[in-house]
């Protein structure tokens, strides 16, 4: 599965921005779980939000919940974030990640070795 990740920018804290990542390959959309990620500079790759194949299922970080609204379109192999509210702190790349057949308790981990398909990034800087 091949990802492409999009929509980042410059904004100014408070503002919104929504990411856009598109799954293409074989089987784009078949039992495919998917996430997003983030790295700042300096820091590790953290988890941001994640949701299962058919949408009914989502998990956020403590520190978007609230703020961050994960979704997907399977018809068109798409994933979107909804980012509010929008913080310094949110400053980072952010990635989407992707992963097949994840049983319910290892999607819970949000971790990122669990995720074997990744996108290039999108670079999301919040400052004034």
């Amino acid at each position: 599965v091949q990802l492409q990740a999009s929509g980042g920018g410059l904004v100014q804290p408070g503002d919104s921005l929504r990411l856009a990542c598109a799954a293409s390959g074989r089987t784009p959309g078949r039992n495919l779980h998917m996430a997003w990620f983030r790295q700042a500079p300096g820091k590790e790759r953290e988890f941001v939000a994640a949701i299962r194949f058919t949408g009914g299922n989502t998990l956020y970080s403590d520190s978007v919940k609230g703020r961050f609204s994960i979704s997907r379109d399977n018809a068109k192999s798409s994933m979107y974030l909804q980012m509010n509210s929008l913080k310094p702190e949110d400053t980072a790349v952010y990635y989407c990640a992707a992963a097949q057949g994840l049983i319910y308790s290892t999607f819970l981990r949000g971790s990122p070795s669990d995720y074997a398909s990744w996108g290039q990034g999108t670079q999301v800087t919040v400052s004034s």
